[in-house]
């Protein structure tokens, strides 16, 4: 699947018929443009929308019939894509699962949802941010199977049991929310980052593996397991619900006990 930057510009359409059961909420989005902007602003805008929407539908309800020139990245909408990373309300979510309901403020009190790009990643245009420096520390940990000798003649087995010890970690999407919600990464990028660790100890205690010392050796180096602070945020921040710092702990001990 391949995601989609919405770049197009355009002028402001006619608007849609305004739902029954619609209330105004106000959108504020930060918006950077290397063409004319030397800094981000700030965007406002007052739109309706349902309860049951996600904050995808109010970005594509602005982009549609409010501002063409809004970028954001999005594919599958569907929450397996990981396309549509954004900081809202200052946490890193997918904005595509976050439903509008679970933002309103209660009462009559008006609703602002606040909209960023994901920290620690160069900002290409407004919610679009390069992804390049996510996918070389992603790339740098070998995440896939490394197995030596001849080719098997038949599928490798595995036991219901090894196939449980990385469960969770085979979840990941890289949609990134883990690793720009660290600390670490945002001050010192040269961090391999949460999801690049993720994607090591999925294969790292896959029983058909053989390529775990050789990853244990490039996250040992200085920008490996040890920069992490066990903040929690990456498992906060993980739209599937992994145990990312488990994970990362787990690797640790196997660096300090060379056992997986």
């Amino acid at each position: 699947m391949t995601a989609t930057a919405e770049t197009t510009t355009g002028s402001r359409g006619s608007q849609p018929p305004v739902p029954d059961g619609a209330v105004t909420v106000t959108v504020k989005i930060r918006r950077f443009n290397p063409e004319f902007d030397d800094e981000p602003r700030w965007d406002s805008f007052d739109i309706p929308a349902l309860p049951s929407d996600r904050v995808l539908n109010l970005l594509h309800h602005i982009k549609w019939y409010v501002d063409g020139t809004l970028t954001f990245r999005r594919s599958c909408a569907h929450g397996i894509c990981g396309s549509d990373a954004m900081r809202i309300n200052g946490v890193n979510r997918l904005a595509c699962k976050v439903l509008l309901k679970d933002l309103l403020q209660k009462g009559d009190k008006h609703t602002t949802i606040t909209i960023e790009p994901i920290k620690g990643l160069p900002v290409n245009k407004d919610l679009l941010v390069d992804m390049e420096p996510f996918f070389e520390a992603f790339r740098a940990v070998k995440p896939y199977l490394v197995t030596y000798g001849n080719e098997p003649t038949r599928e490798r087995i595995q036991s219901a049991a090894d196939r449980e010890r990385f469960d969770d970690t085979t979840k990941c999407i890289l949609c990134a929310c883990c690793t720009t919600s660290c600390p670490v990464y945002w001050t010192e990028g040269s961090y391999f980052g949460p999801a690049a660790i993720v994607s090591a100890h999925r294969f790292i205690f896959d029983s058909r593996d053989e390529g775990a010392e050789e990853r244990l050796d490039i996250l040992n180096d200085i920008d490996g397991v040890w920069r992490c602070r066990t903040t929690f945020n990456c498992t906060d921040a993980c739209p599937r619900g992994i145990q990312v710092t488990k994970a990362i702990q787990e690797v640790k001990r196997a660096l300090l006990f060379k056992r997986v």
